[in-house]
């Protein structure tokens, strides 16, 4: 075929246009993403601290920010307590947010997509290994630092909107049990368990009525895990044994059906709160106990730590001890250190917890969270 000017002319038009279209589409696209992006703040524990630990005086005991943590995904360790991503890692992901920066970070941090206020080691009690983390009490005064700072950089009301259809996700109450647990406290010993748990369950429904009363209106929470059956507290059997610690679990019992309660009322109480509550010990249960149904090949011993189910904390080696093993695959395993789980674990926790299987009997509801992030 000869190539004529008129064909020249032809085709660039065509090739303008077609571009015209491809910015068009991309353009709105992105507009329609942005517009509708839902920020994600994030408090609670280690298993959901993104880091916040590296930037504060404390021990090696409430950090990660050393080898081997972070080996599979960000091949240095970020100060998250896996070798990976954590689930809230993958719930950022699935609602097409990034990494949601710690809020102890320095530099420069944008507030829009949310932030991560979690601590290694906190509780809903200040007394829970208190002058070593961030207390749940301070993550809630340091949210009302970042949404003083939106309203100072954003107008009004463009503050308010992304405060009140943000997600917020909690996980506490573990550091609470395994604070007397392992320091021989007095704290289990002078109240009874009932008490004990419902001054935990009281703490967290004041702070969450605070973070509420700055604006929040959607709560994801995961209650606690079976305690009594990690790694790190079965080997304070006297016997290496499969048989779980019977107090530690009778207290994750009472702690989640108490957290089940109150989330109920507060429910009622004020307008507009939307939850989900994640049955995190019943789903971990099921993947310790039957690890293959899950593609795992271990789900009661540790890849990382020492000692009977390496269930001694000495992953990495600078926590006191130095003696750890460290297993060849992480993901085929169920736990990570004697306390945490595995990238691998964490999505799928993530997969179940966002809701694309509806028929998770995990999700104790009333909402997944796809539907919170879904819900204006």
């Amino acid at each position: 075929m000869k190539f004529t000017m008129a064909n020249l002319a032809g085709f660039t038009f065509f090739l303008v246009l077609f571009l015209a279209l491809v910015f068009h589409t991309h353009g709105t696209n992105s507009s329609d993403r942005s517009s509708k992006q839902v920020a994600l703040f994030i408090f609670g524990d280690s298993f959901l601290d993104a880091g916040n630990n590296n930037y504060i005086n404390t021990t090696t005991l409430d950090q990660a920010n050393f080898w081997p943590y972070g080996i599979t995904y960000f091949k240095f360790p970020t100060g998250r307590f896996s070798d990976g991503r954590l689930v809230s890692d993958f719930i950022a992901e699935y609602a097409n947010l990034p990494l949601i920066p710690p809020f102890m970070q320095p530099g420069n941090i944008q507030y829009n997509s949310g932030v991560n206020f979690a601590s290694g080691g906190a509780g809903a009690l200040v007394q829970t290994f208190q002058g070593s983390v961030i207390s749940l009490k301070t993550q809630a005064i340091n949210f009302n630092k970042v949404v003083s700072g939106l309203r100072d950089k954003l107008s009004s009301s463009e503050a308010e909107n992304l405060v009140s259809t943000a997600v917020y996700m909690f996980s506490i109450g573990t550091n609470d049990y395994l604070f007397p647990f392992l320091t021989a406290s007095d704290f289990l010993k002078n109240p009874s368990h009932s008490e004990y748990v419902a001054t935990v369950i009281g703490n967290l429904s004041s702070i969450i009525q605070q973070i509420y009363n700055g604006g929040a209106r959607k709560f994801v929470f995961m209650n606690v895990p079976p305690l009594g059956c990690l790694p790190g507290t079965k080997i304070f059997q006297s016997e290496r044994n499969d048989s779980c610690v019977h107090e530690l679990s009778s207290l994750a019992t009472l702690h989640n059906k108490a957290l089940s309660v109150i989330l109920l009322q507060l429910e009622k109480q004020l307008k507009g709160f939307k939850f989900s509550l994640y049955d995190f010990k019943a789903d971990v249960t099921q993947m310790m106990n039957q690890p293959l149904k899950y593609g795992l090949k271990e789900g009661k011993s540790a890849c990382c730590g020492w000692g009977a189910f390496r269930g001694k904390y000495n992953c990495g080696g600078k926590r006191g001890d130095k003696r750890f093993e460290l297993c060849d695959k992480p993901n085929e395993y169920l736990y990570w250190d004697s306390y945490h789980l595995t990238e691998s674990a964490y999505k799928q926790l993530a997969f179940r917890m966002w809701g694309y299987t509806r028929t998770n009997s995990h999700i104790l509801g009333p909402y997944t969270i796809r539907d919170l992030f879904q819900a204006s």
